[in-house]
C-alpha cells in the first residue's frame, strides 16, 4: 500500500465543470466542506480524507448513505479521480467506507458505546437508528466446555445451551458472537429470536450486571471468513460474563468485533 501515501501536490483541476453534475451542488456545506486547500503542504487527497472522516463522524452522512462515485466527487469539488481515489481508499482502509462490488461505496455503520452502560445488541442498534438481526450459525444444547464451567459456576459435566451467530446492523456484519447460558436459564435455544436479553426478560432472569474483559487478536481464517476480513487481520474481543438479580453467572459471551465499526466510550472522573 505504499502508493497510497505518496504526495498528490495536484492543485484544482482548471477543467473542472462550472455546473456540477445534476444533484451534486459544492456551494451546498457538505460538498464545499470537503474541498482541499490547494495552498495546504499537505498533500490533496489526505486534505480530503480528512475532511470526509470529519463530516462522517459529524453525522453529516448516515450509516449505509451511499457516496458519489469517484468522478462525481472529483468533478464536484474539483480534484482529480486519483485525489478522490486515494482519499475514499485510505478511508476503507479506516473502515469508515466499505465498497460494494457493483454497488458503490457506503458509510460504514459506527457504534459508540459506553462502558457504563449494560444493554444488548438489538436496543444498542435500535437506539442508533440502525436495523439489527441475527444470522444464526448454531443453537444448541451441548456438554460445557472447562471455561464456561468455571464462569458459570456449573458442575462437571453439565450442558449449556450454546448460541452462535452474526451480529448484523443495515445488513452489515458488526460482529460474530458466541453465548453459553445455563440450561435451567434457557432451556430451548430455538427459543432465542433476535434479541436474547428481551428473552431473558421475558423469562424473568434480566442480566443486571455484567463484567467485560477487552483484548486484540487477530483474525482466524474461520472468523475472518465469516466477517469478510482478511485472516489475521486486527479484531476486539469482548468477554462479558453476565448476572442476574440474585448475582448468579447466567451469561458468558465471547464477541468478535471489527475494530473500525466501533468506537468504547468511558467517562471518568477524580
Amino acid at each position: 500500500m505504499g502508493s497510497l501515501w505518496s504526495p498528490d501536490t495536484r492543485i484544482p483541476r482548471a477543467d473542472a465543470p462550472t455546473i456540477p453534475p445534476t444533484g451534486w451542488n459544492p456551494m451546498e456545506t457538505r460538498w464545499s466542506a470537503l474541498m482541499p486547500d490547494a495552498r495546504n503542504v499537505t498533500p490533496l487527497y489526505l486534505q480530503l480524507a480528512r475532511n470526509l472522516a470529519t463530516a462522517i463522524h459529524c453525522g453529516v452522512w448516515s450509516a449505509g448513505e451511499a457516496l458519489p462515485s469517484e468522478r462525481s466527487l472529483s468533478d464536484a469539488i474539483g480534484v482529480s479521480r486519483i485525489t478522490a481515489r486515494k482519499a475514499i481508499e485510505l478511508l476503507v482502509e479506516q473502515g469508515l467506507i466499505r465498497r460494494a462490488r457493483g454497488a458503490g461505496s457506503f458509510i460504514t455503520p459506527r457504534v459508540e458505546d459506553p462502558l457504563s452502560r449494560l444493554t444488548g445488541f438489538t436496543k444498542k442498534m435500535e437506539q442508533r437508528g440502525f436495523t439489527p438481526d441475527s444470522v444464526w450459525l448454531a443453537r444448541e444444547v451441548r456438554p460445557a466446555h472447562r471455561e464456561e464451567i468455571v464462569q458459570l459456576g456449573l458442575s462437571p459435566g453439565a450442558s449449556v445451551t450454546s448460541l452462535r451467530r452474526l451480529r448484523r446492523a443495515d445488513g452489515i456484519v458488526m460482529a460474530v458472537e458466541h453465548s453459553a447460558l445455563p440450561v435451567s436459564i434457557v432451556p430451548d435455544p430455538k427459543a432465542v429470536g433476535t434479541s436474547l436479553y428481551a428473552l431473558l426478560e421475558q423469562c424473568g432472569a434480566p442480566v443486571v450486571r455484567a463484567l467485560q474483559h477487552f483484548r486484540a487478536v487477530n483474525a482466524t481464517g474461520e472468523i475472518a471468513a465469516l466477517m469478510g476480513v482478511e485472516p489475521r487481520a486486527a479484531l476486539l474481543v469482548i468477554t462479558r460474563v453476565g448476572f442476574s438479580a440474585d448475582q448468579r453467572a447466567i451469561e458468558l459471551t465471547d464477541t468478535y468485533c471489527r475494530d473500525g465499526y466501533y468506537d468504547f466510550v468511558a467517562e471518568l472522573r477524580q
